[in-house]
């Protein structure tokens, strides 16, 4: 059965490939640190030089979408948070987070930002990456996102250097982001630029952002669960 590594494919009209749901600590975003239900979609065309997910790239299994709404209720949580791979790469995303809402959680999307966002539930938190030229990535951002972000929404960055880090600054600047989004996120490479310096070039500049550490990584090192 073919997977969607590289390009959205049809699926049953109810139904969403799904490598794990579980619950643990939210490692990222404004509500880093508060436990999170998460759901995890196959799939992401996109391949990100510091990517910690590749095993959600392809496999999972075929889940209706009430099954998977019955799992997110069995922990009973107040955040759900869905993300990926890429989860806008399977259009059955829209209406899972459409109904997550419906049930009362307070939910997160996490999407690299190269797919169109505007479909997605204005009660839906989008948390937005733009690519830096260090991922790897960065011809893939797609700017017409920016638009339709609100102050629901939070915008990442994943900075691997100093050049990265005045790119960023850059685009915060040109499109005012700050003034958009609740959050602007900054978050150090790992293993490519400490996250002291990053912090010391926030500090310095005084720039409205939000530094972050991925807190999954410092407690369970990437267990795949967590």
């Amino acid at each position: 059965m073919a997977c969607f590594a590289v390009t959205p494919v049809a699926f049953m009209h109810d139904t969403l490939r799904i490598t794990e749901i579980f619950h643990s600590l939210q490692g990222e975003t404004r509500t880093s640190g508060l436990p999170t239900t998460f759901v995890r979609l196959t799939g992401c065309p996109l391949r990100c030089q510091y990517c910690d997910t590749a095993y959600a790239f392809t496999g999972g299994e075929l889940w209706t979408l009430d099954r998977i709404v019955e799992a997110v209720a069995a922990y009973q949580p107040r955040f759900v948070c869905v993300t990926g791979g890429e989860p806008l790469a399977q259009p059955n995303c829209l209406p899972l987070l459409a109904r997550l809402c419906d049930a009362g959680y307070e939910v997160s999307l996490e999407t690299s930002g190269a797919l169109d966002i505007s479909a997605v539930d204005r009660r839906v938190s989008r948390v937005v990456d733009l690519k830096t030229p260090g991922s790897g990535e960065v011809q893939r951002n797609r700017y017409e996102n920016i638009e339709h972000l609100t102050a629901n929404d939070q915008l990442k960055f994943v900075i691997c250097s100093r050049e990265d880090y005045e790119w960023a600054c850059s685009k915060i600047l040109q499109h005012r982001l700050d003034e958009r989004v609740g959050e602007v996120l900054m978050s150090p490479s790992h293993g490519q630029i400490s996250a002291r310096a990053l912090a010391d070039w926030i500090v310095e500049d005084n720039l409205a952002v939000r530094f972050q550490l991925q807190l999954h990584k410092l407690l369970w090192n990437d267990e795949p669960g967590h």
